[in-house]
């Protein structure tokens, strides 16, 4: 990757460490928290639940695996929302974002210069 992508994945992971978000390490695959990643076109912003968590909306789903009026499972729901707040804190921040193609992300713009 190139310098200045990743020079602006660590002021990410900065700025959301800063915010209070728990930051895991690339090679933590499995470990709960937001993951920050480079990419070809800029930085990647994903979300891995805990285990407990994902537990916990296995409970609360009905017996066809939805949760709310909307159809949407309880994992999914939280996913939104905290990809919500992650762009809302880095758009705050200045930062261009945007929501990755495969839906599970969010993508950080590099400025060019």
């Amino acid at each position: 990757m190139s310098p200045q992508t990743t020079a602006l994945a660590e002021q990410i992971r900065r700025a959301l460490t800063a915010a209070g978000f728990t930051v895991v390490g690339e090679t933590e695959e499995n470990a709960p928290g937001l993951r920050v990643s480079e990419d070809d076109s800029g930085v990647l912003v994903g979300w891995t639940a805990s285990h407990g968590f994902e537990a916990l909306a296995d409970q609360s789903r009905g017996s066809d695996g939805a949760d709310g009026a909307d159809g949407s499972g309880t994992s999914d729901s939280m996913r939104t929302i905290v990809r919500a707040a992650v762009t809302a804190l880095l758009n705050q921040l200045g930062y261009t974002v945007e929501e990755a193609p495969d839906g599970t992300a969010a993508r950080v713009i590099p400025v060019v210069r």
